[in-house]
């Protein structure tokens, strides 16, 4: 079987090191710890297997739920399918990656991100906001509720104070990713992070820290990038 064999090269490529690595920011067993780029030599003979793609996330092994991820065809997901592997997604990198930007690319992606951000699981409820904020990195300006999107920032504003761990590190970017894709909403986005001021996540014994909202937004406008769209989410 393909996935055998898939399988048996994850294992192959996977090190202690990438492990260690992986478990410090929240991954769990089983797992062979395979670095993003080698998991994209696989994809080179197998990009676009949509059957493949999902046997090898149901094996809940977190690498090849990562490439399946880059694997997958979303146009082919179904909304069943995209609740099913946010339900199993159970650290950040399978939820506000893998998850988040193949949901982004469906047709669901707006419509799922907004049921998802008003889960009581932290981490689905971490993946609702990172779906969103793909899904307006991709989206034309005018192919977006406005309305809605200025909505969630005020709902930002008004929570994230309160909100799970997780929950506050997507929040913040979407904070972000909305004064950095959507000129409209530059200011007001602009005006939220101030208020938000530095947003306090424990990132577990790592050295990442979390994106500074007002600083990041005029990076963004000083380099000339406010308002350039992403041409995909999944890299």
């Amino acid at each position: 079987m393909i996935v055998d064999e898939i399988m048996e090269q994850l294992k192959n490529m996977g090190s202690e090191q990438t492990r260690k690595t992986y478990f410090r920011h929240g991954a769990k067993e089983p797992l062979y710890g395979v670095k993003i780029a080698d998991l994209k030599k696989i994809l080179k003979k197998h990009k676009n297997d949509y059957e493949t793609a999902v046997q090898l996330y149901d094996t809940g092994n977190s690498d090849a739920m990562y490439l399946a991820g880059l694997m997958i065809e979303p146009a082919k997901m179904s909304k069943e399918l995209l609740n099913q592997w946010v339900k199993k997604a159970y650290w950040y990198m399978l939820s506000e990656v893998t998850v988040a930007d193949v949901a982004a690319e469906t047709k669901f992606g707006w419509e799922l991100g907004l049921e998802w951000i008003q889960a009581d699981e932290e981490m689905i409820a971490a993946a609702g906001w990172a779906t969103l904020s793909s899904y307006i990195s991709i989206q034309e300006n005018d192919q977006l509720d406005l309305a809605k999107v200025s909505e969630l920032l005020d709902q930002i504003k008004n929570g994230i104070e309160k909100a799970q761990n997780r929950v506050r590190y997507t929040m913040n970017n979407f904070v972000i990713c909305v004064g950095s894709y959507i000129p409209q909403l530059t200011k007001q986005a602009q005006a939220i992070a101030k208020e938000m001021g530095k947003i306090s996540v424990n990132m577990g014994n790592t050295s990442c820290k979390v994106p500074y909202a007002p600083d990041y937004i005029q990076k963004v406008i000083d380099k000339g990038y406010l308002g350039k769209k992403r041409q995909k989410t999944r890299c």
